[in-house]
């Protein structure tokens, strides 16, 4: 499931309907989030693939940004039922990332 997001009962939903959830945060003028995009998406299709993936422009939602903490772009914030579990910014690695990840991921769905 790949969805934009654009207001704060999506998000809700999102987190209240799905057992594990990556929210990307990213602004369009950001180089490194035009580039980090497709690799992430990759990333959540092939290694976590009950993991659904949404994607919040913090540059035209700035108060949706704002209301989760997110102030510098790219921004992933991970959940785990419902629940905020991390949250990585700026320079992320995606072996880092997926590592974090499957931590999580491996005890909810194993």
């Amino acid at each position: 499931m790949k969805t934009e997001i654009t207001t704060p009962e999506e998000l809700e939903s999102l987190n209240s309907t799905t057992p594990a959830a990556l929210i990307y945060f990213y602004n369009d003028s950001c180089a490194p989030c035009v580039a980090l995009r497709p690799k992430v998406e990759q990333m959540v299709n092939q290694e976590f693939p009950r993991m659904a993936h949404s994607y919040v422009n913090a540059a035209q939602y700035p108060a949706l940004a704002a209301s989760n903490g997110v102030f510098a772009s790219p921004t992933i914030l991970v959940f785990f039922d419902g629940k905020e579990t991390f949250r990585v910014s700026k320079y992320i690695s995606i072996d880092e990332l997926a590592g974090r990840i499957e931590r999580y991921y491996n005890l909810m769905f194993d």
